[in-house]
């Protein structure tokens, strides 16, 4: 009877000892196993849309500056970089043959100014002859026959057309001349605007052929502290907000390498339409106009290019990290499984790709419909143990903030973005 009583104690005791423990051990292991959250607060400001791309930084016009006539190179008064002004001579071709020419042809003005000076003296003279033999025959007819009479006539008709002959020879002597002359000026290599040299592909010596074609001898770029255009390519997709951005006259923000820390900002000044398509991807010319008093933007410059395409200035922003979290199916409350479910049927592969195939069998204003539809999205928040669902309606993004168009949120209400890796404590 006593060792009954004694293991009924035994066994009291030891049953006592394992309830004590195993609520301490059951929340031992419940906070071990806990899920905690990633999260991140709604908060409010400015959000700017942006399009992003990369261009050239390019003079607003780029003068190539040829050369007319042939020959060597004799002098180079301009070098790289340097500004010059409109009219002033930057190289000069030799002049030996072409002053010889303006010489020639200038003696040859000369000789027909003094034929025409001859000619107008025979003629004169046959004047002269012709009214002596129109007196005579007015007095006495038997005087001077009528043969006679035509001869003086006729005379007097040939010296007037050599007359008129020798004045045109002189227009033609002084055309010859001009043409001579214009080819000695055009030795001189002039600057057709005021600007900086950027490039010279001559040297003195060199021989210049311009028989075929036109050679490129020096190329100015002018306003290049006034303004440089820096020329980019943007998708199709997006041609429609740089138009946008261009009437609204938002600010393009880019950087160069040369200047890491520096941000430089212009405005987009042409949408071209000569498109170019490249592995089936369309792209239109932007040309960003961006003032360059300190001369920083170079020809040849690669720019990063940020357009602004939209803006809001007091927002409702959602992390973007939350828009792109769905959590376990585990972890929700059972009235939001569905959304899981529903997201994981558009995101599965094969899905996803039957659906692309279906939205280009679909009509337009189908299309339309469902990319509005993209939109609406749903964010979670912990609710005790388990996460609900919030429906949302995004508007602008940019890289770290979403704008909220619908949706119950407010201000520094808490999202979840993730789970926190379990901490391993060190033994």
């Amino acid at each position: 009877m006593k060792t009954t009583i004694r293991w009924l104690i035994v066994t009291l005791v030891l049953s006592g000892l394992g309830y004590g423990t195993y609520i301490p051990v059951q929340q031992y292991l419940a906070n071990r196993n806990r899920v905690i959250w990633r999260t991140e607060a709604v908060d409010r400001g400015s959000i700017t849309a942006v399009v992003n791309s990369t261009g050239t930084v390019k003079p607003k016009l780029q003068v190539a500056i040829g050369c007319f006539v042939s020959g060597p190179v004799k002098d180079i008064y301009a070098e790289f970089n340097q500004e010059v002004k409109e009219g002033e001579i930057l190289a000069r071709i030799e002049q030996k043959l072409y002053l010889a020419n303006v010489a020639r042809d200038k003696a040859s003005l000369d000789n027909r100014v003094a034929d025409v000076g001859r000619v107008k003296a025979q003629l004169q003279q046959a004047i002269n002859d012709e009214k002596r033999a129109i007196a005579l025959r007015t007095e006495d007819a038997t005087f001077i026959a009528q043969a006679e009479m035509d001869k003086y006539k006729f005379a007097r008709l040939s010296l007037e057309a050599q007359l008129k002959s020798a004045v045109t020879a002189i227009d033609t002597a002084q055309a010859t001349l001009d043409i001579s002359q214009a080819n000695l000026d055009y030795t001189n290599i002039i600057s057709p605007v005021d600007g900086i040299v950027i490039d010279r592909k001559i040297n003195p010596g060199q021989t210049v052929a311009a028989s075929f074609q036109t050679p490129d001898l020096f190329s100015v770029a002018p306003d290049m502290r006034k303004e440089m255009y820096i020329h980019a390519s943007v998708d199709e997709a997006d041609i429609g907000l740089i138009k946008i951005a261009q009437q609204e006259k938002f600010p393009v923000r880019f950087t160069v390498d040369a200047y890491r820390d520096e941000l430089f900002e212009g405005r987009v000044f042409e949408v071209r339409l000569n498109y170019m398509t490249t592995q089936n991807v369309v792209t239109y010319p932007v040309i960003v106009s961006a003032p360059n008093p300190d001369l920083k933007l170079l020809p040849g410059m690669t720019a990063s290019i940020s357009f602004q395409v939209a803006f809001r200035e007091d927002a409702i922003k959602i992390p973007n990290a939350a828009l792109r979290f769905y959590p376990d199916v585990k972890h929700v409350r059972s009235e939001d499984i569905p959304i899981l479910e529903g997201h994981r049927e558009k995101t599965g592969d094969r899905d996803a790709d039957e659906a692309q195939l279906n939205e280009k069998a679909m009509s337009a204003e189908s299309r339309s419909k469902i990319r509005k539809e993209r939109d609406r999205r749903h964010v979670w928040v912990q609710e005790g143990d388990k996460l609900r669902a919030v429906p949302v309606v995004s508007g602008l993004s940019d890289n770290q903030h979403t704008e909220l168009v619908e949706g119950d949120l407010k201000p520094g209400d808490i999202l979840v973005t993730g789970i926190k890796p379990p901490q391993v404590v060190p033994r």
